[in-house]
């Protein structure tokens, strides 16, 4: 049964699942959820852990002695397994299998790992503990899902943002989950009326969004022209260097180029996309980027970024950033100035 962070509360309220299944790209959602589950099942008299991290070294035969074995304080246990972030090859999977067919209701399982695909969600491990357990998402809220996840936060923690103060913490705490809760918490001590206005926050907070490549590569692909922008120059900001963004961007433009190269030939576009292993989650983002940049406008760009890369490596005194922001703009389909020859 899949459930969602801000929903797990609910379900603990009703009793423990004998297996948690905590994926996704968010440390902090996942030490939360972890925490919570855990901290429940001591209650009720789950007084010993173990904790295993599953690679090659691991021996399952110790994992099963957990299973099998008597505790020496409780005769029930709490069994943490941390999957590792390329997932589980097909040996981990049948020694994982073979754990599951032990568990008792003295046993608790909590994994956590990475995000899992839909391919991943089929596996029969899966299946196995999704059967007897809680699937709990952890991934980071992109930036449309943001004010409602701060809005969430915000009430169990009192407080009563505006309307824009909820944009504006949205805005300076994307990709930053950990400084957004250290910032609601901070706002809990500073205003215990828990009222909150843009006077208070600009009083109270500096920025603390932090971004990746990925995420500007993810906001020129889907058009987003204000968003990369603010990305960039964050980015710029945080000291990150220009040739690992082109470079990044470069990766990017060579693949759709390949891609409509492709479709060119008559090849559908779910093969192009499972050749390229494109998620499904992805694939509208990646069909908007294939109608904007068809084959000769992305010529354009990627000569107009080679050049852009040759005059960072040979001028070290070139301020880059301008021509880079002109270029993320072509890329969200703008007309700027950079001429194609």
């Amino acid at each position: 049964m899949r459930v969602y962070p801000e929903q797990l509360t609910q379900q603990l309220d009703k009793g423990l699942r004998q297996a948690y299944l905590l994926f996704g790209n968010e440390p902090l959602l996942k030490q939360e959820c972890g925490d919570s589950i855990k901290q429940l099942a001591q209650q009720q008299g789950f007084l010993e852990r173990h904790h295993f991290t599953i690679d090659n070294q691991l021996d399952w035969n110790l994992v099963l002695d957990c299973c099998q074995a008597m505790s020496l304080f409780s005769a029930q246990q709490i069994i943490e397994l941390d999957v590792p972030d390329t997932g589980l090859n097909a040996n981990q999977a049948k020694a994982l299998l073979e754990v599951i067919e032990h568990l008792n209701p003295d046993i608790l399982l909590v994994l956590t790992g990475p995000y899992l695909n839909k391919k991943q969600e089929a596996t029969k491990w899966f299946k196995a503990l999704d059967a007897i357990g809680l699937y709990v998402p952890c991934n980071t809220p992109d930036a449309k899902q943001m004010p409602r996840f701060i809005q969430a936060r915000c009430r169990l923690l009192g407080l009563k943002p505006d309307h824009e103060s909820v944009q504006m913490l949205a805005q300076w705490h994307e990709g930053n989950l950990l400084a957004l809760a250290q910032s609601l918490h901070k706002l809990v001590l500073l205003y215990p009326d828990g009222e909150l206005n843009i006077v208070r926050l600009q009083e109270a907070l500096s920025r603390h969004n932090h971004y990746t490549p990925f995420q500007l590569v993810d906001a020129v692909l889907a058009g987003q022209a204000k968003r990369s922008q603010r990305v960039l120059r964050q980015l710029q900001g945080e000291g990150v260097e220009a040739t690992i963004l082109l470079r990044t961007l470069q990766r990017e433009l060579t693949q759709l180029y390949k891609m409509q190269e492709m479709g060119k030939k008559g090849t559908p576009l779910n093969i192009i996309f499972e050749q390229f292993r494109v998620w499904q989650n992805r694939r509208e983002m990646y069909i908007g980027a294939l109608h904007r940049l068809p084959l000769t406008r992305l010529v354009g760009i990627i000569r107009q970024l080679t050049q852009l890369e040759l005059q960072v490596k040979t001028d070290y005194d070139t301020n880059t950033w301008p021509a880079l922001s002109a270029l993320c703009a072509e890329i969200c389909g703008f007309d700027t100035h950079l001429h194609y020859a």
